[in-house]
């Protein structure tokens, strides 16, 4: 056995150094727990998509990167539809986040809405989504529902040109028919959400990131927003 003092000062400089390092994580997973214990819902991805634009490449490719479920408005149109289907989601909730969802849709000013009100239920239905775990929404205004504090609120966009172009070979009709459907598309958006929401669907400081696909593929769109997630010290990429 050494009795060599500088063998022993290292050997205890390497125990504090350790010691410190281990309390330095627990205060730092004591933080991170108590952060995610204050957020109302988890991180989420809330993605708006200029009408006509077709962007399932760009979601599944965030869905492979985040491996978050990805619900649409297809998706969200049935959930809030249909009373089993929400059932079985409350089922999965405590008490304690269906206290959370009750104030926070009184708090929205939901009294002057029914209980069967399709907007009541798509809220209702979204904020409970999202109080469950990670979620990519798409449409149906998911970002003007859930709390500003919480989540990344993305536009993709692209000229006019490109989305009645898009819009003409997804759904084989000619261009001035997808000139038309897109029109009457974002007439109904625009009353939809200045009705609910009391804002211009145009409005551009409702969104974190804005991405132009005509100058993006779906891989670099998905990672744009995966590295956005990381950078702000969200749940990113697993």
């Amino acid at each position: 056995m050494s009795h060599d003092p500088r063998v022993h000062s290292r050997e205890l400089d390497k125990m504090i150094e350790r010691q410190i390092r281990n309390w330095e994580l627990a205060r730092q997973q004591k933080i991170q727990a108590a952060a995610r214990e204050a957020r109302p819902v988890e991180e989420f991805v809330a993605i708006s998509r200029a009408v006509g634009l077709d962007c399932a490449e760009v979601i599944q490719a965030l869905h492979d990167q985040l491996g978050w479920p990805v619900f649409d408005r297809q998706v969200l149109q049935a959930m809030a539809g249909g009373d089993d289907y929400r059932r079985r989601l409350y089922a999965t909730m405590d008490e304690r986040d269906l206290s959370w969802l009750e104030e926070c849709l009184r708090s929205m000013g939901e009294g002057k809405y029914s209980k069967n009100d399709y907007f009541h239920r798509l809220r209702e239905t979204i904020l409970s989504l999202a109080r469950k775990g990670h979620t990519i929404f798409v449409g149906r205004a998911a970002d003007l529902i859930l709390p500003r504090s919480v989540g990344l609120r993305v536009r993709l966009t692209a000229s006019r040109a490109y989305c009645i172009k898009q819009y003409s070979s997804l759904n084989g009709v000619p261009a001035d028919r997808a000139e038309e459907a897109i029109s009457e598309m974002e007439n109904e958006r625009a009353k939809f959400i200045l009705h609910h929401f009391g804002v211009e669907a145009a409005e551009a400081t409702r969104y974190d990131l804005i991405i132009n696909m005509e100058r993006m593929t779906a891989r670099q769109a998905a990672a744009l927003m995966a590295f956005a997630l990381r950078d702000r010290g969200m749940d990113g990429p697993r």
